[in-house]
């Protein structure tokens, strides 16, 4: 391993150890943001952009749009997009939580976020993380809160009192799956540890959306350092490698179009939510940029480009059986880029095509995949927000193992090609003269 790859992977270790919950990944992007210069908007407020002027927006407080308006008036005819998602799946705290157990316990009340690997989530520490809401006489505001200490888990049966664990065993979410928080005579408890968290007082918290996160630390491992493991690796690799990018491309003045970068919220539930994919926002971020520009959004949209950026399943060691013989990823085998007939990645020929060259050109790896014809995949956010902003868009990822878990596995190498993917595409200027027709400038 280089110490670049090793640097790369460390900083995505900080970032992802940051960001507990989608409302923390935003902030945390939105942090790395202001450092480069970025002002924030309002979407009820006046926007007057300014050329070289640098800006972001958010919504819900778990979705990020961020742009910059090229200071060249030539550059401001298309947009250069990346999406990615904030979110991840695990499991979200009941609003009311506390339940005794065997008379002796409390235990804490949930229910599932997206689609884990149940028992990840087992026999390790966990603790929650979200945001609650404060009411003070006429207002209420939504704050971020982490309780950064192992503060739950989920305890297994002993295989002696459930002799067909390892034989294959179907979890109940209700039962298997209800974390254990305290003695019979904490109860009550969490929300006085939400007081001191908040610094506020018990009656004045009004309302909370916690979620479950894994306090295992991620760690670099294997022979020469080559893998590496931690919480949400997906979607937050992507959501950390295309902002890296965005940002180098606009620090160095090199961007050729209006650059955009996105992270939606709620893709691990279809995104038909406010702030999800499948929602207004990008459209209306994008429709303001063109208005202030003076420029028609829909001719902008038919020059522009969008990179969908969501990870892969590689190829697993133990079950290569599972994966396509020919469109199989490997971890640090490059970006990974993602077809499927059924239009739930919408790459096709074309996109496929120009993004290939991009990194072609910058001497970045790729990688194919699409999944075996008798199973199902999933889908992720460039068909669904196409739906509401229409560009050609290239699927894309990185390869890991045990999607999903709450301990997923990637390559270390992996993520530094994704960065330096994303710096050549956000520099390239990509025109589509015709239908079908595209000249390429990276």
């Amino acid at each position: 391993m280089t110490e670049e790859n090793r640097r790369a992977t460390e900083k995505l270790i900080a970032f992802i150890e940051k960001s507990p919950t989608a409302f923390h990944a935003a902030r945390t992007a939105a942090e790395m943001l202001e450092g480069a210069g970025f002002a924030r908007l309002k979407e009820n407020g006046e926007w007057k952009l300014e050329a070289g002027g640098r800006y972001y927006v958010t919504r819900n407080q778990s979705s990020i749009i961020a742009f910059a308006v090229p200071e060249d008036e030539g550059a401001r005819d298309s947009f250069l997009l990346a999406a990615s998602h904030t979110d991840s799946p695990t499991y979200k705290l009941k609003t009311e939580a506390e339940v005794e157990a065997c008379g002796k316990y409390i235990k804490l009340n949930v229910e599932g976020y997206g689609g884990m690997i149940a028992p990840s989530w087992m026999d390790r520490p966990l603790s929650l993380a979200g945001r609650a809401v404060i009411r003070r006489e006429n207002t209420v505001e939504a704050k971020l809160v982490n309780i950064a200490r192992d503060l739950v888990l989920i305890p297994n049966v002993a295989v002696h009192q459930n002799r067909g664990i390892n034989n294959g065993y179907n979890y109940n979410p209700a039962v298997d799956l209800m974390p254990l928080f305290g003695a019979k005579e904490q109860k009550g408890a969490l929300k006085r540890i939400l007081a001191e968290e908040l610094s506020c007082e018990e009656s004045e918290i009004a309302g909370a959306d916690l979620f479950l996160y894994n306090r295992t630390k991620g760690t670099i491992w294997g022979a020469d350092g080559e893998f590496y493991s931690c919480p949400r690796i997906d979607n937050l690799q992507c959501a950390y490698t295309t902002l890296e990018g965005f940002l180098d491309a606009v620090g160095a003045g090199e961007c050729r179009a209006v650059p955009v970068y996105a992270a939606f919220d709620n893709e691990e539930t279809g995104s038909a939510t406010r702030q999800g994919a499948g929602s207004m926002f990008l459209a209306d971020t994008l429709s303001r940029i063109a208005e202030s520009l003076g420029a028609r959004l829909s001719a902008m949209l038919a020059s522009s480009f969008m990179v969908s950026a969501d990870n892969g399943h590689a190829r697993h060691p133990n079950h290569p059986e599972l994966s396509d013989s020919g469109n199989a990823p490997h971890l640090n085998g490059g970006v990974v880029i993602k077809s499927n007939a059924a239009q739930k990645y919408t790459t096709d020929a074309v996109s496929a095509a120009v993004f290939g060259e991009i990194c072609r050109r910058a001497s970045v790896p790729t990688q194919l995949f699409a999944n075996r014809s008798d199973m199902a995949g999933g889908g992720t956010l460039g068909s669904i927000s196409n739906t509401r902003v229409g560009v050609p868009t290239v699927d894309i990822g990185l390869a890991q193992l045990a999607m999903h878990s709450s301990y997923e596995t990637g390559g270390t190498a992996d993520t530094a090609h994704m960065i330096a993917a994303m710096k050549a595409f956000y520099r390239a200027k990509i025109r589509f003269d015709d239908d079908g027709f595209c000249t390429l400038e990276a």
